[in-house]
């Protein structure tokens, strides 16, 4: 190879922070548009059919209970979904309609737990689990790549630590003078 093609195979062959960078930035902007389609509301139902489903689906069935008005076969889901279509026929809004069912029902009703009061401790509490283990496994990933390995003493050609007390010092030097009077040769 000449010096001109090794030159020109060094300048077509992509740089790997370049490669690097660019896939970091085509990764930040997938998740920011992620992040915008999760954070947006869904469009609101047009037909009063679709909005009884959208309150219906907030909704546990009474009967069924692991299932939502929406989805139950029930009679008393289909006179619930009666009750929310007057009730949005009459100018009243889902969260009104939802409040009269907890009113009789109590928040077992809410597929989802409110996020308020004690309740609020369901939402938080799988974050800070996570967030836990999360900072438990970066501190034993640290602790194992600095060396620390947190396991026993098992080197016995070096010294045990300084946290041993002279009784413990003999019984160790006891136990090596044992061990090494012991070893075939």
């Amino acid at each position: 190879m000449t010096s001109r093609s090794v030159q020109a195979a060094r300048t077509s062959a992509p740089r790997p922070r370049l490669v690097l960078a660019l896939l970091a930035g085509a990764l930040l902007a997938a998740s920011l548009a992620l992040a915008v389609v999760a954070l947006r509301s869904p469009a609101r139902p047009a037909t009063l059919e679709g909005r009884v489903r959208a309150v219906a689906s907030t909704l546990r069935c009474p009967v069924c209970q692991s299932l939502s008005v929406a989805d139950s076969p029930s009679g008393l889901a289909r006179q619930m979904r009666a009750e929310i279509a007057s009730g949005l026929r009459a100018g009243r809004t889902p969260d009104q309609i939802r409040a009269t069912f907890v009113k009789s029902y109590g928040d077992w009703i809410l597929l989802s737990p409110p996020r308020h009061g004690l309740d609020l401790l369901l939402w938080i509490a799988p974050v800070a689990l996570l967030l836990a283990g999360l900072a438990a496994a970066v501190m034993a990933v640290r602790r194992w790549t600095l060396g620390g390995g947190g396991g026993a003493h098992t080197n016995v050609d070096e010294p045990a630590g300084p946290d041993l007390s002279a009784a413990d010092r003999r019984l160790l030097d006891r136990a090596l003078a044992h061990a090494e009077a012991e070893e075939p040769e």
